[in-house]
């Protein structure tokens, strides 16, 4: 921080009311009060350490709300890489078990391979509902179809979905060539 009283002055008057913007705007970014508290003062620290490096021509406002947006975002990004921080004492141990997603990875080709099993005209319709969440009235006019036949094949092509993957299960999910492979 500067010894220049002139220039302490001009970055209390510039950068005091915008205090409780940035505040109200790192809690909707972060959706925790301390974090965001953390946030603002992190992001006052450095718009104070550098304020020699702000534009005179420039908005005051516009730069500290760049600092603490980019401030926010690297944090988000880290905590994104680091994963969820909680003390293992203030766990249940449940929530330390991760289930196994191999399944999930079988489940997925089934319902992938029942979908190329529908006609194209359901296989469509499933998808853009289901996958894209479209609503019908968007559906029937991207397929230029009226409401009632987008309605009906959705219908029809569930049903026909719900079929095949219950023949799959009662099949007994035979192995497929491909899946499972004898290690000597």
């Amino acid at each position: 921080m500067t010894d220049d009283p002139l220039i302490r002055r001009e970055m209390q008057e510039l950068l005091e009311p915008q205090i409780p913007a940035l505040r109200r705007y790192a809690r909707a970014l972060l959706r925790d009060a301390t974090a965001a508290d953390d946030l603002v003062q992190d992001c006052l620290e450095r718009a104070v350490g550098r304020w020699h490096q702000r534009r005179p021509d420039g908005s005051p406002r516009a730069w500290v709300y760049a600092i603490l947006h980019n401030l926010a975002m690297n944090r988000m990004r880290q905590a994104g890489r680091r994963g969820l921080h909680v003390a293992v004492e203030d766990t249940d141990h449940p929530a330390l078990a991760q289930r196994a997603t191999q399944e999930d990875g079988l489940r997925r080709d089934d319902v992938l391979r029942a979908l190329d099993a529908l006609p194209e005209a359901q296989r469509s319709v499933i998808l853009l509902v289901s996958v894209e969440g479209m609503r019908y009235a968007e559906v029937a006019k991207a397929l230029d179809l009226p409401l009632g036949t987008v309605m009906s094949r959705l219908a029809r092509g569930r049903e026909r979905l719900r079929e095949l993957l219950a023949q799959r299960e009662a099949e007994g999910r035979p192995v497929r060539r491909g899946e499972l492979r004898s290690v000597k």
